[in-house]
Formats: C-alpha cells, structure tokens, sequence
C-alpha cells in the first residue's frame, strides 16, 4: 500500500473553484479533476492524491498556500477529523449559498426539468445545538493521531505500559472506518446536556473497569448511547450494551438515574448483534416513560427510542408548514401521504382536509402514527405499513379513491419506478416531493415531467455546517 501511495501524484498550487457532492470541494488540474474534503473556493493548496480513477482524482491537503476569502475560523476542535460538520470552515451565508446551487443545479442538469418559482433558500434559526438526537459508540481502541501514536509507540518501546483508560473512547465513527471511533470531548451538534452524559457515563465505566466494545473481536460490554431531547424538555437516554449482565446494567442505568434528573425517559437495549441497528431488538424500561413528546403548532407527537423524527425541530417546523402551504388545501381534498413515517406531515396537514392516507415501510412507524393521530383527536387519517410499490397500486387507489393531493418524501434512494407509475395513474391535481436528495430528486422529475410541470422550488437549510440539504417542490398536473 504505502509503495502504491507513493506512486500518486503530489498536485501543487492549485486552487479549488467549487464545492461538489458529499461535502467536497472540486479543482481541475492538467491531471483531471481532483475531490478534496475540508477546502473553499478559492483556497490555493497543494494536494497529495491519495485515489486515482479514469474520470476523477481524490486526495487531501498536504499545505495550504493561500487562504480563500471565503474562510471562516472553525469553532470546534474535531473539526478535519469527525466527518459531521465539514462545512465549519465556511461562513453560513456561503454554505446556504452553495446549498441553494446543489439544488438548482440538480433539477437542471439531471432533472432537465424546467423551473418556475424558485425560492431562496430558508436558513436554519440555529446553527449551533440544532439537533435533537445523536448516536454514540464505545470503543476500547479509540482512534488516534499520528502524534498520540507516536507517544504511544516510545511509551511501549521504553517497556511503559499504557492504561486502558487512554485507551478507551466514545464518540463518532471516523469516516471510511468501520471499527474507529474518534473520542468527542465537546460537540456541538445538540444541548449541551449530551456533552454532560457523554463525558460521565465514560467516565464511570472506565472508573469501574466496565469493558468498552472491541467491534472487530466483538467483545465488551458499554456499546452505545443515544441521547434525544426535544422542544417540550424533555430528554430521553438509550444506554446500548453488548451483554445481558443484570448486574453491571443496574449499575450503570442507576449511575445515570441518580446523576441526571433531567432525564425523563431511560431505557436500555441489549445488541448482542454484529451490526449496531437496533430496529429489531427489545427496548427495556429503566426508569421514567418510555417515550418523550415533540410539539408543534399545539398537536403531539410521541417519540419512542425507534421513532424516526425530524432531527431539527424548529426547521422541520419550517419544511413542514412549506409543504401544507404547497398543498393549497381547503378543507375538502383527500390526500395521499407517501413514506409518511410516524406520520407526523399526515398529522400535520389533517386539519386542513378531509382525509389523509400514509403509507409507509415500516410497521413500528405505522403504529406511532396511529397513536399520534388519537393523541391529537384526529379522525379523518388512516394508515397503512408496508412496501410502498407493493401497497401504492392501482388497486389501493381504487378502493380508497382518487387523491387530489399526493405528498411524498422518500429515502434519499428516491421513489421506484413503479411507484412514480402509479402517481401517473392516480393522476392528483398536485404532488408536493419533500426530499433529502436533490439528485434522486431530479431523476424522479423528469419522469414526470410529461404530465406535471414544476410550479414553485422551496429549499430548506435542515443541517447546518455539512453538505445536506432538503428540497420542497410543487408539480401541478399539466392538463386535466
């Protein structure tokens, strides 16, 4: 490998000229082009490359020569290093700048769909502690430096021993690197409650020698942590252990009872599993409820360990209110919500129409949004769990009618071709498509493009400092 590495070229002097896809930056040199994370327009660099394609290059910065004017100082301390926030480096009205033109360009290019009522983009209130849910792992080898590995290999060499406890780190995974784990001593993505519980919980495991997860040789104890907050105050606390030990589980979860009262919802999860996801295994009550509550414009919303909720409150708020006022309802539409998840857009728009319909994969989902719907005295919403190309057909249409809305927000995959197929032959006056992926987006568009033209384009800035971004868009039926 290193022999390999050292037959790549080292590119000097060149400047960046644009931000690209998945948080990179783009130069083109006499060698092609070259993808560069952690770099702005107009920042001069040398680039040691580290892949090298047919079409494209990627590597990384070895020296900068000079510094763009669109620089900002980045305020965290992981910066370069955590994959999460790769846009710190640029100011805030530069990113909702770039953002805007990843959109635009998108529906143009791919999409080669014509555009009418493009809005600016709507920048998030809060660029700081916006999220309300964030996922940690432990890890007995954390990730280190050069530096720090270098300290560590003399203490060895020297016959020194190093303390687990140097050893031991919980935080994010390192990008590219499954079984890395950078230790986070301060994040700012959410309420700096986490910090406090993150840096404790560690703290007490390591105190009381609690083995901290090996993920290659899948062996340990303390797994994860998942802290949730919400608008109403609430904070709920997911502790994720690798083994069932009655004994070391009590004294961890009650460590967590006694220190934290803020905590209204503290449960647990044994994942024995060699994959993190824990969609399928038993959640267990510690103490508390088991659940929190989001609010919004005076409905509830419940939210249990699985649930999946927007992860910025105030501008889920935002993107929701685009998409109802895109919907132009008046009270007497029947309206298909598509990926519909804990149904919280059917909840939403409910008292504006006659009738919702969600559909959506999963059957967990489907139950929070039923209880979210009697939660809120809504009776005009029905939902329905399962695939949606195998739910959405012409036959479901049938039965349930013709909608003269239809609202679809789907994984970033975008929708099936047999999904898009039966929108077609539903034929609704209008389609809002939320999105998280301009560039499925785009796709999905130009395949209905020949019954429906673009009306108004919405941007909204959910997640601040990294390259994400979510789109509204109104298509309207071209004929009746």
């Amino acid at each position: 490998m290193g022999i390999k590495n050292k037959q790549l070229p080292l590119l000097e002097n060149v400047e960046i000229t644009d931000v690209a896809a998945e948080g990179m930056a783009i130069a083109k040199t006499e060698d092609g082009v070259v993808f560069v994370p952690f770099v702005a327009p107009g920042d001069v660099v040398d680039i040691q490359v580290t892949k090298k394609k047919h079409s494209y290059m990627e590597g990384r910065t070895v020296r900068f020569e000079k510094y763009s004017d669109e620089r900002t100082e980045p305020f965290c301390e992981h910066f370069g290093t955590c994959g999460g926030c790769k846009w710190q480096h640029l100011p805030y009205d530069k990113q909702l700048f770039y953002k805007q033109k990843q959109i635009i360009d998108n529906l143009t290019r791919i999409g080669k769909v014509e555009l009418q009522g493009v809005q600016p983009i709507l920048g998030s209130v809060k660029t700081q502690l916006y999220r309300n849910k964030l996922e940690f792992s432990f890890s007995n080898k954390r990730w280190m430096t050069r530096e720090e590995m270098d300290a560590f290999k003399a203490k060895t060499e020297e016959g020194a021993s190093v303390p687990q406890s140097e050893l031991n780190g919980l935080g994010f995974h390192i990008p590219k690197l499954f079984d890395k784990i950078l230790d986070i001593r301060k994040c700012w993505l959410q309420d700096d409650i986490q910090n406090r519980i993150r840096l404790d919980i560690k703290k007490f495991a390591t105190d009381n020698d609690i083995p901290f997860f090996d993920l290659r040789a899948q062996t340990g104890f303390m797994r994860g942590i998942i802290i949730r907050t919400s608008s109403t105050g609430e904070l709920m606390v997911i502790v994720i252990f690798y083994e069932n030990n009655k004994e070391l589980i009590d004294k961890v979860m009650n460590h967590l009872r006694e220190n934290f009262a803020e905590i209204t919802s503290l449960v647990y999860i044994v994942n024995s599993k060699v994959n993190d996801s824990i969609t399928d295994q038993e959640v267990v009550l510690f103490s508390g409820r088991d659940h929190i509550f989001e609010e919004m414009e005076g409905l509830k919303f419940k939210i249990g360990p699985k649930s999946f909720y927007q992860t910025n409150s105030l501008q889920a708020y935002e993107l929701y209110k685009v998409a109802r006022n895109f919907a132009g309802l008046t009270g007497d539409e029947l309206v298909y919500d598509l990926y519909t998840g804990t149904g919280t857009i059917a909840n939403f728009v409910a008292r504006q129409c006659r009738e919702v319909i969600g559909i959506e994969y999963v059957p967990e989902a489907i139950e929070d949004a039923k209880i979210n719907a009697s939660l809120n005295g809504l009776n005009n919403t029905q939902f329905y769990a399962g695939d949606m190309k195998d739910i959405l057909t012409q036959d479901f249409i049938n039965k349930h009618g013709r909608p003269d809305v239809i609202i679809t927000d789907p994984p970033r995959a975008g929708m099936h071709d047999d999904v898009i197929n039966t929108i077609l032959f539903a034929a609704p006056k209008r389609i809002v498509y939320v999105s998280c992926n301009p560039a499925t987006q785009a796709r999905d568009l130009s395949l209905l493009d020949g019954e429906y033209a673009v009306k108004a384009v919405q941007p909204v800035d959910m997640f601040p400092h990294t390259q994400h971004v979510e789109n509204v868009v109104l298509l309207e039926r071209r004929t009746e």
